[in-house]
């Protein structure tokens, strides 16, 4: 993430110029004061004491002027830091295929895009005020200590070697448990997200106690594991302190002798004892920091993970161009084989057919027959294991994906519809589409009735989601969404299912009329829906097992049969 960094690298060092002088004149003013006590207090010299303290007052308002604008600064780099590496993330999670989206999880990356973002932009922000000015007033203080009294300085042998090793033993326990502890958030969100998103199923199911439960268990892993952290710094603090008042008396015992003996001039003592505590108190800021700096660590090696995978599916280096044309595409699947990472068994194995411009190509099969697979490889949602896709002649892997998507209006087996508006919803097929086009497609899509009964026509609000309206509208709404974008090839997927037989029937009549020339492959569950197919593909277990019409398969395809019988009686069938 050091690339993010980079571009602030004339605000940081601006910030490094401030916190030198904020530390200089930190480091000055207890050599102002000894100045003082020494030769102003001693002899009694009014003048003198007026004089240095005026210089202490302005070196006061420098430091106060400095640390402002540092932190204004600071401030500005943070946030643009994390705007930043917000929006790399989100970009590269756009790119992702489907196979590094099962990898991480959905709660999983959106806990990184948020959570572990925060952490580490507060530890740019605490770092740029806080980190940088530590080691320089700490170095400082101690050169300017062994100034004041090079004997006295020899406690800080014996000083700062305790504090460092009880750091070093803090920090080595804490790191594992900060680990732990974003992995159990990304539990949080996966549980709180199924929750929201299965409410109606618990509901139905009764659940509702026993998601109550499952909740309290991840909330309860996760406090269990941040109070052994906050037990563990719990204990740092009161030690650090006990060094820091031990070595106040120390300083005063020992210095008090040196005093006493006219070694060291009074003045110098109260310096010391200042730089002391400077000292102390930058090893105290450090260790401040460093509570935030392992978790921040582990926050930073989750979102380089997100940062630096390359995505499974990319774009050739000299891509074929390929132009959207006015009519259908020809789809033709080679021997086609699929297998999902890490699987024994592809799923898909020697899939060929071919699906024909201005004609309807149905897929059919039993439940886990790999249809869904197979219509999420022509987008390129997944990559083909052997054989090929190919668009009018073309390899799907030879083109760049944007103009493959330019070419495929897809609608999915769960329709999703965005928050904002129908129309809005409408306008993800062509965002120039006109009032006129989004109430065409709705007409097409049997939706204008329920639209135009809504209070605001086109412009009536959706929830995200779509959950402010029924399964079917949603589907229809979908459909609409795919025809607004006029495609050559049209894909959808079981996206019938929840509409009944008239709408669907006047559906796919609407459908057959507008769609002349595009391609159009349909997956469905319901055999009258592709009774009318100009090509069926019958799958069964991966395999091809039948291509031809309804009439054909009736006659040729055993597994045909067995789908149409177990929906329509022999004479249904018969007549269709």
């Amino acid at each position: 993430m050091r690339r993010y960094l980079g571009k602030y690298r004339r605000q940081i060092l601006v910030v490094l110029v401030l916190l030198l002088v904020q530390a200089l004149t930190q480091l000055y003013l207890p050599d102002l004061n000894a100045e003082i006590i020494n030769e102003g207090v001693s002899t009694g010299d009014t003048s003198l004491i007026l004089n240095v303290g005026a210089l202490m007052v302005g070196v006061t308002i420098v430091l106060a002027v400095t640390s402002l604008v540092a932190v204004y600064f600071s401030a500005r780099v943070a946030m643009g830091f994390g705007r930043d590496v917000r929006a790399a993330v989100f970009g590269k999670v756009a790119a992702f295929s489907q196979v590094e989206m099962n990898r991480f999880g959905t709660a999983s990356l959106i806990t990184r895009n948020t959570n572990d973002v925060q952490q580490v932009q507060l530890v740019v922000f605490m770092g740029l005020t806080i980190i940088l000015l530590a080691p320089i007033t700490g170095i400082g203080g101690t050169i300017m200590a062994i100034r004041q009294d090079v004997p006295l300085s020899g406690l800080l042998l014996v000083i700062l070697p305790i504090m460092f090793a009880f750091i070093a033993l803090v920090f080595s326990r804490a790191i594992p448990l900060f680990r732990s502890m974003q992995i159990k958030v990304d539990r949080i969100n996966q549980v709180m997200r199924e929750a929201l998103a299965g409410v109606r199923v618990i509901r139905a199911f009764v659940r509702v106690e026993h998601e109550e439960k499952r909740f309290d268990e991840a909330s309860r892993d996760l406090f269990d594991t941040a109070l052994r952290v906050n037990r563990l710094f719990a204990v740092t603090f009161p030690v650090m302190m006990a060094i820091f008042n031990i070595s106040s008396v120390a300083v005063m015992w020992f210095g008090a002798d040196r005093v006493g003996s006219g070694a060291m001039p009074i003045g110098n003592l109260t310096a010391f004892l200042t730089y002391l505590m400077q000292i102390l108190m930058s090893v105290l800021m450090a260790v401040f920091m460093f509570i935030l700096v392992p978790r921040a660590a582990v926050s930073a090696d989750r979102i380089n993970e997100v940062l630096e995978i390359e995505p499974s599916i990319s774009d050739p280096t000299e891509p074929t161009a390929l132009n959207v044309p006015a009519r259908g595409v020809k789809v033709e699947l080679r021997n086609v084989e699929f297998r999902y990472p890490g699987a024994e068994q592809p799923v898909l194995r020697d899939v060929s057919f071919t699906a024909e411009p201005g004609q309807t190509t149905a897929i059919v099969g039993s439940t886990g027959s790999g249809k869904s697979t197979l219509i999420n490889l022509l987008p390129r949602f997944y990559d083909v294991t052997g054989g090929a896709v190919l668009v009018d002649g073309t390899d799907l892997r030879e083109m760049r994906r944007e103009d493959l998507w330019k070419l495929i209006g897809v609608v999915p087996q769960q329709a999703f519809l965005f928050s904002g508006t129908i129309a809005s919803n409408l306008r993800y097929g062509d965002a120039d589409a006109t009032d006129e086009q989004i109430k065409h497609a709705l007409e097409i899509a049997q939706a204008s009735d329920f639209v135009n009964e809504m209070p605001d026509g086109i412009e009536s609000i959706i929830d995200q989601g779509g959950t402010n309206v029924s399964g079917g509208q949603r589907q229809r709404l979908a459909i609409a969404r795919a025809l607004v974008k006029r495609a050559p090839l049209y894909v959808f997927d079981d996206s019938f299912s929840a509409l009944d037989f008239r709408t669907d029937a006047l559906l796919r009549a609407a459908l057959r009329k507008e769609l002349t020339t595009a391609t159009v492959i349909i997956v469905a569950q319901r055999v009258g829906t592709i009774l009318n197919a100009d090509r069926i593909v019958v799958l069964d277990d991966g395999r091809v097992v039948g291509v031809g019409t309804h009439t054909e398969l009736m006659e040729s395809s055993e597994t045909y049969r067995e789908i149409v019988f177990s929906q329509l009686s022999p004479e249904e069938a018969k007549a269709a």
